[in-house]
C-alpha cells in the first residue's frame, strides 16, 4: 500500500443536525427495545410461515406443475430469504444506537490498512485492487464503530471499482481541515450527485442488486455512527468517474482545547 495522493478540497453539504444545532443521535432506549423485538419476532413470524409452506407446496407438490408455476414459487423463496436478510441488517442498525461510545485515540491508518486487506479478500474481483492508505491518520473515536464506517466506505469503494480495468481505492485526510476531514475514494461507477440525498437512506440504493449486490444499510449505518461522534458524512462523485466520500469524527481541535481548559 501506498500513499494516498490529496483529493480536491470538499464542499460540505448542510449536516444532519437537529434544530437545536446538536447531532441527530437516534430513538430513545425504550423505542429501540420495541422496534428489535417487532423485527425479532412480530416480522419474522409471517416471513416464517410464507417461506415454510412456500417451501412445502415446491418439495410435496412442484413435480406437477409446470415451469412457470415453480418459477414463481422460486421467486417468493428469493423475496423470503431477501426479507430476512432486511430484518438482520434493521437489527444491527438498531444495535447501533444502543451500543455505548468509547472514544479512544486511534491509529486510522493502522486500522484502514487491516480493514482493506480483509475486504480484498472478502470481495470476489478484488485482489487485483490497487488500495493505497495514508500514513499517519489517527482520531479520538470508538475503535469498534470507526472500524464498520470504514469496512462500510472501503468495502463500497472495492465494489464499485472492480468492473474497472485498473480499480484504484485511496483513503487518506484532506490536508489542513480542523476538523480532520477523512477521505475514501475509488476510480469506480460513481453516481449522478442529483441523487446523492438518497445515499444514505435506509434500503435506498442507487444501482441495481444485479450489477452491485447490497442490501442498502451500510451508508445508513455509517452515517449513523458519524453522527454519534458529533461529525458528518458527504460524498461527491460523477457517473462513471468514481465516488469519494468524506466524514468527520467531532468537534474542532480548537473547541477541543477550548473544552479542555
Amino acid at each position: 500500500m501506498h500513499t494516498a495522493g490529496d483529493p480536491p478540497a470538499p464542499v460540505p453539504p448542510p449536516a444532519a443536525w437537529s434544530s437545536d444545532g446538536q447531532p441527530v443521535v437516534g430513538m430513545g432506549l425504550d423505542e429501540q427495545a420495541a422496534l428489535r423485538h417487532a423485527m425479532s419476532h412480530d416480522l419474522r413470524a409471517p416471513l416464517r410461515v410464507v417461506e415454510g409452506f412456500t417451501r412445502i407446496l415446491k418439495e410435496d407438490y412442484g413435480s406437477q406443475l409446470d415451469a412457470q408455476a415453480n418459477g414463481y414459487l422460486d421467486r417468493v423463496l428469493g423475496a423470503a430469504e431477501r426479507m430476512s436478510d432486511m430484518i438482520d441488517a434493521l437489527l444491527m442498525h438498531a444495535q447501533l444506537s444502543s451500543e455505548p461510545l468509547r472514544r479512544q485515540a486511534v491509529d486510522v491508518s493502522a486500522l484502514a490498512k487491516e480493514v482493506a486487506g480483509e475486504q480484498v479478500l472478502v470481495l470476489n474481483g478484488s485482489a487485483r485492487a490497487d488500495v493505497d492508505v495514508a500514513e499517519g491518520m489517527t482520531a479520538h473515536a470508538d475503535p469498534v464503530l470507526l472500524r464498520r464506517v470504514l469496512e462500510n466506505l472501503i468495502g463500497n469503494a472495492l465494489k464499485y471499482s472492480s468492473k474497472t480495468e485498473r480499480p484504484h481505492v485511496a483513503v487518506g485526510v484532506v490536508p489542513e481541515t480542523d476538523p480532520e476531514v477523512f477521505f475514501v475514494r475509488d476510480n469506480g461507477a460513481g453516481f449522478d450527485m442529483g441523487c446523492a440525498d438518497k445515499l444514505f437512506g435506509m434500503f435506498q440504493r442507487l444501482h441495481s442488486a444485479k450489477e452491485f449486490p447490497g442490501n442498502g444499510v451500510g451508508l445508513a449505518a455509517a452515517q449513523h455512527i458519524v453522527q454519534r461522534h458529533g461529525g458528518r458524512i458527504w460524498a461527491e462523485a460523477a457517473v462513471g468517474q468514481g465516488a469519494c466520500f468524506f466524514f468527520t469524527l467531532g468537534a474542532s481541535h480548537h473547541h477541543q482545547r477550548r473544552t479542555e481548559r
